[in-house]
Order: structure tokens, then sequence, then C-alpha cells
């Protein structure tokens, strides 16, 4: 028996951070998305880790009881040298997974290159890349200046295109430009 899928959700995307954490919030009808809020929370005006963490569970919370998600999508984090580091990171990560887990929102996390491929259909974009492709998807007017946001927006669209809420219609840019060839200006057709 195949499975249902729903026809409207909310999806809160979150890139974890120990100075600055991204979140966004999307809206998914049917293969649609719309751009609820996005932005960072600032972190590092916090004088000690265990306060950081504290405030990452509380305006997690705050996000969840607000927008009320289906679901949650956070950025798995990347292995590092500093190993310090890396277990600040997990425990930013621990903590916000908590807050939603807490409210019984059920969560998924997605590897950093499996978030880049569903955006801009290449694993090793860049972080400019992803929120240029993002900016196109949502029509955004404006980069902004932290891009933790655009990498939490880009978690929530994972998330969407991976459970199946949406079909993603092109895997690269080659296939963007195939299927919206009014939404991208051509500057030199010449290229030799």
């Amino acid at each position: 028996m195949e499975k249902s899928v729903p026809k409207e959700k909310v999806i809160l995307g979150l890139d974890p951070g120990t100075n600055v954490m991204g979140y966004a919030i999307i809206h998914s009808r049917l293969s649609r998305l719309s751009l609820q809020q996005y932005g960072v929370i600032h972190l590092n005006k916090y004088g000690t880790h265990e306060l950081k963490l504290k405030k990452i569970f509380e305006r997690v919370l705050a996000l969840v009881d607000e927008y009320l998600p289906d679901e949650v999508a956070l950025e798995a984090p990347f292995f590092g040298k500093n190993v310090q580091s890396m277990l600040k990171l997990g425990r930013a990560q621990g903590v916000a997974m908590s807050a939603a887990l807490y409210r019984e929102v059920p969560i998924t996390e997605y590897a950093p290159k499996k978030v880049k491929q569903s955006v801009t259909g290449n694993g090793n974009a860049s972080k400019e890349q992803v929120a240029r492709m993002l900016m196109m998807i949502f029509n955004i007017k404006e980069q902004p200046r932290l891009l933790d946001s655009t990498d939490a927006l880009a978690v929530a669209v994972c998330h969407h295109y991976t459970k199946g809420l949406g079909k993603a219609k092109v895997k690269s840019w080659t296939g963007f430009l195939k299927e919206n060839p009014t939404r991208v200006k051509v500057v030199n057709r010449s290229l030799k």
C-alpha cells in the first residue's frame, strides 16, 4: 500500500551553531513552497557555552510554538579537525533537537553535501551558490549578510524534496536553465 503524502506542511529548517544559528520556516502546499520567515539567532553575546545552549533551547522552542511546524530538518555537523569545536557544535545540535522533540515534532538530519545537492545540483557548491539559488527560488531580493539563514533555508528545502513533499524538477544549473528560461538573464551568449 502506497503511503499518502500530506498536501500541506510547515517545515522548520535549522543550521545549528554555537555563535550564530540559522533558522527558516517554509510552507509546503502540494509542490509549491513559500517562505514564512528566516534569519539567525545571535549567540556570541552570551558568555558561557552553557548559557548559549540554554538560549538555543529557548529560541528553538519559541519558533516551534509560534510557527507550529509539522517537521524539523537540521544540518548534521561536518567533521572538522578541532575536537572541542565539534563537541560544542554537537551539543548545540542536540539542544536544538531536544527543543523540537520536547514539543513532539519529528526531526530529520541531513549531511551538508546532501543539502547542497538538493538545492543546487552540486554537493560541493559554496554557501554563496546555495544562497543565490534560494534567492531565485523564493524571489529574495537581497542576499542576507549571514549565510547561516540561507543554510537553514536550504535544509528545509532539502527536507521538502527528500520526503517527497515536492518533486525536484531539476537536478542541476543546466536543468534549471532549461526549465526556467525566463528567470535567468543571459549576459553573453558567445562563450569561446
